[in-house]
């Protein structure tokens, strides 16, 4: 690693003064003993592992194929320990208060009544749903998978990106990053204590099995794919196999009487449990879209009705609009009292028509996001766009201000990865995984994304990123 030359920003394994830091010091010599020809050996080794798992994602909208091995860096990236007792103590704080948000507003909203956010920001967001109105959710869990990103800026601090509360996508390239990275350094684990991330899919079982409302030993539970061509079908089909529960798309299910069943080989099973990787919209053509040919017809009725449940429950995109988000410090003192752990990024509501007319006077310096885009969709960051992006965005901006937010550019943080025989700094998020049923459970990692083009801050796979294997330390290294 000693041509490997940090940008002046915060670098994950290097101090300021080019030195390894105290936890990535192992990592530096055993990379710099293996060499550059053995690493390239190793590197091919783990690709060659990711083809043969079926590792991939699906990229909509390119001519040439939409089936890509997902893109793999093999320089992990380590978290100490007391970093992140900070980041599962925050992530805790945050779940439990969009889940007491998510439950106030589609019961009493005294939230709402009280003032602490604007009424019309929840009542204008389009993943706000009426039909959940006083319906009781299972265990009163609306969210019980959550996504977080997390990032960490040039001050070395952890601050949240943005929630994912719908249908959080990438567990799996987290376990297929660290099962690849055994396999392709099995000697290395042994010079660091790296905490487990293997249990996941048993700890996702519990908590799915935790919710239902049916007093069974083993509720049955399935997991609800639109199929083989959705981007994260590999997830879909991988958790259910880890999970041993069986993967259902909407033909394969019926409601009757309320109750949801399942057509096997030796007649109809009911189900008490359904981990739904379906939007909203496409759930059940009864309640929603009705041309919808992947969701259930019923299932809604059945949930309404407690004799299912859904993870995450129907309407929790409202927590997740990236408008809302501006608002979550305020919703975790409203309901926990409490001042938050991870702080959010500084975020302009364009609504307001003096942060709009800021924000269009500094639209080169800044990053606009759609409300309710992901993927690295719907974006533009101000200082990489052209006028002509710029002056779009501008007119979009001033025709639906509610459906944009902005944030200042942030200066990501770095990490070394492998590119062809270089080792040269990309910029990274985080994404750990939160489950939420009879407690919280958090497996200490995550998926860390990668901006693998020169010069980007959009980590998505969708936009050309790939992921890294993260460490969670079981004791920080003095």
């Amino acid at each position: 690693m000693n041509s490997y030359v940090p940008e002046k920003t915060y670098d994950e394994m290097f101090d300021p003064q080019g030195q390894a830091r105290p936890h990535y010091a192992s990592l530096q010599n055993f990379f710099g003993e293996l060499g550059a020809e053995e690493l390239q050996r190793r590197r091919r080794a783990a690709d060659l592992s990711f083809l043969h798992q079926g590792v991939t994602f699906t990229v909509y909208g390119h001519e040439d194929s939409t089936e890509k091995v997902f893109p793999y860096d093999i320089v992990p990236r380590i978290i100490t320990a007391r970093e992140w007792n900070q980041i599962e103590e925050g992530l805790k704080q945050r779940i439990t208060a969009l889940n007491l948000f998510l439950s106030d507003i589609y019961h009493v909203g005294k939230i709402i009544k009280d003032k602490v956010l604007p009424a019309h920001l929840i009542y204008s967001c389009r993943h706000y749903l009426r039909q959940m109105r006083g319906v009781k959710v299972p265990k009163n869990v609306y969210v019980s998978i959550v996504g977080t990103d997390l990032v960490r800026a040039d001050d070395g601090q952890f601050y949240v990106l943005e929630d994912n509360l719908r249908v959080p996508s990438g567990v799996s390239y987290m376990l297929a990053n660290r099962k690849v990275m055994r396999e392709t350094f099995p000697t290395l684990f042994s010079k660091y204590e790296v905490r487990s991330v293997d249990s996941y899919s048993q700890a996702l079982l519990m908590t799915l099995r935790s919710l239902s409302n049916l007093h069974h030993a083993e509720p049955t539970v399935v997991v609800l794919t639109p199929g083989i061509y959705n981007s994260a079908y590999y997830e879909h089909a991988l958790l259910a196999r880890e999970m041993g529960v069986q993967l259902v798309e909407g033909r394969d299910l019926l409601v009757h009487d309320n109750v949801v069943y399942m057509k096997t080989t030796s007649g109809l099973r009911r189900v008490d449990v359904i981990y739904r990787r379906l939007d909203d919209d496409f759930i059940d053509p009864l309640a929603f879209r009705p041309d919808s040919a992947l969701g259930v017809p019923g299932l809604f009725n059945a949930y309404r009705h407690g004799k299912v449940t859904l993870a995450n429950s129907i309407g929790t995109g409202v927590a997740d609009d990236k408008a809302l988000y501006a608002y979550v410090p305020q919703i975790i003192k409203y309901y926990l009292k409490q001042d938050p752990i991870l702080p959010n990024v500084q975020t302009y509501i364009l609504t307001d028509p003096k942060q709009r007319e800021h924000v269009l006077a500094n639209i080169d310096k800044l990053v606009i996001k759609a409300v309710g885009e992901s993927g690295g969709y719907g974006m533009l960051i101000g200082p990489h766009s052209t006028k002509k992006e710029q002056e779009e965005m501008a007119a979009a901006v001033r025709k639906e201000p509610r459906n944009f937010i902005a944030q200042p550019t942030l200066d990501l943080s770095q990490a070394p990865c492998q590119i062809g025989e270089s080792l040269v700094p990309r910029r990274i998020d985080l994404r750990p995984y939160v489950l939420y049923g009879e407690k919280i459970r958090i497996v200490p990692g995550g998926l860390t994304r990668v901006a693998l083009k020169e010069g980007s801050l959009v980590v998505n796979s969708s936009q050309g990123g790939g992921s890294k294997d993260t460490w969670v330390l079981a004791e920080d290294k003095q």
